[in-house]
């Protein structure tokens, strides 16, 4: 599909861990979308009986790729919805807590030496990753957590979560663009730094710090972020699609797209009620002119997975704006 352009996937482990985070992904768009018609019903529960028996096998690939970061990532968002979902139905739910604690534990075990997480270690062959933690993928981790907790009462590792906290302040740069990855904090200026290669990474950590109370991020600096991720779309939108990574303005790739718009959601929520409302419509607005013909979304091929992540992100967008809207 990609000729030849295929992001590095070592087999089986970087395979489980892709179909990890998608299925987490697409699990969490169909609970949230509230379609409860017998086909979605019987998605729902396949996907669930896949978590229950997969999720506790997940590791790292080899010793320098670690998606199986996002696997724990998502599934942790998606058991804490599955969890929602479930209510009444106690032992289920305390199956769905006990796995997701699991995952809360592999997150202890991958997180990186100078703190935070990241998905690529190709300093040191080492038991605890070495290597290149990146603000995005710290911010993914910590949204989760604190979902985690907040819906399941997960009990989460202190040191780590003070760690990660602390790392992404490292990350930002005065005008609340975060740089790429730990390395980066030394190129500053460099294109994809930048607030135009920010843009979709900005939302992330800015709700992942302001939902563990570090009040850096104000509501005016988020509101900065979300209008600019609209009134500048066209530069991520660019990179949309296409097999490169890091080829367009910025240094921005395709799989950026939905993920920015995907935690700009979060952001939103963290505003004053009267202020929700705006953004909503214009995200929707994006969102709905993405959609392919065949209805699904996807702004990078990666393998067959960007089906399943890219239109996962979409309906918990679509979900979100809809629910502001009431």
């Amino acid at each position: 599909m990609t000729k030849g352009l295929n992001i590095t996937a070592p087999i089986p482990g970087a395979h489980h861990a892709f179909r990890a985070g998608s299925t987490g992904l697409a699990l969490e768009g169909l609970l949230l979308s509230g379609d409860r018609r017998p086909d979605t019903v019987a998605a729902i529960e396949k996907a669930e009986a896949w978590f229950l028996k997969e999720l506790p096998r997940l590791r790292r690939g080899t010793v320098d790729t670690m998606y199986n970061v996002w696997g724990h990532s998502y599934g942790i968002k998606a058991l804490a919805e599955l969890y929602r979902y479930r209510e009444g139905d106690e032992a289920k739910r305390s199956a769905l807590k006990n796995l997701a604690q699991t995952q809360v534990q592999r997150l202890e075990r991958y997180e990186d030496v100078n703190g935070g997480w990241g998905y690529y270690d190709f300093d040191e062959a080492s038991q605890k990753p070495t290597g290149l933690p990146t603000s995005f993928t710290t911010a993914t981790v910590m949204i989760a957590l604190r979902k985690g907790k907040d819906v399941m009462d997960l009990e989460l590792p202190p040191k780590e979560v003070k760690r990660g906290l602390a790392f992404l302040k490292r990350q930002q740069t005065p005008d609340f663009a975060y740089v790429y990855s730990n390395s980066h904090r030394y190129r500053p200026r460099y294109s994809i730094n930048r607030p135009g290669g920010s843009l979709c990474r900005s939302p992330a950590c800015n709700a992942a710090r302001r939902v563990w109370g570090d009040p850096g991020p104000t509501d005016e600096i988020i509101k900065v972020w979300l209008d600019r991720l609209i009134l500048r779309n066209g530069w991520v939108d660019i990179a949309r699609k296409r097999p490169r990574p890091h080829s367009t303005h910025f240094a921005n790739s395709g799989y950026f797209y939905f993920y920015g718009h995907y935690y700009a959601m979060d952001c939103i929520a963290l505003l004053p009620q009267t202020d929700r409302s705006v953004y909503y419509q214009h995200y929707a607005k994006i969102m709905l002119s993405k959609q392919e013909k065949n209805g699904c979304w996807w702004d990078y091929p990666l393998y067959q997975y960007h089906y399943a992540y890219g239109t996962g992100y979409a309906l918990c967008v679509l979900a979100e704006c809809r629910k502001g809207a009431k």
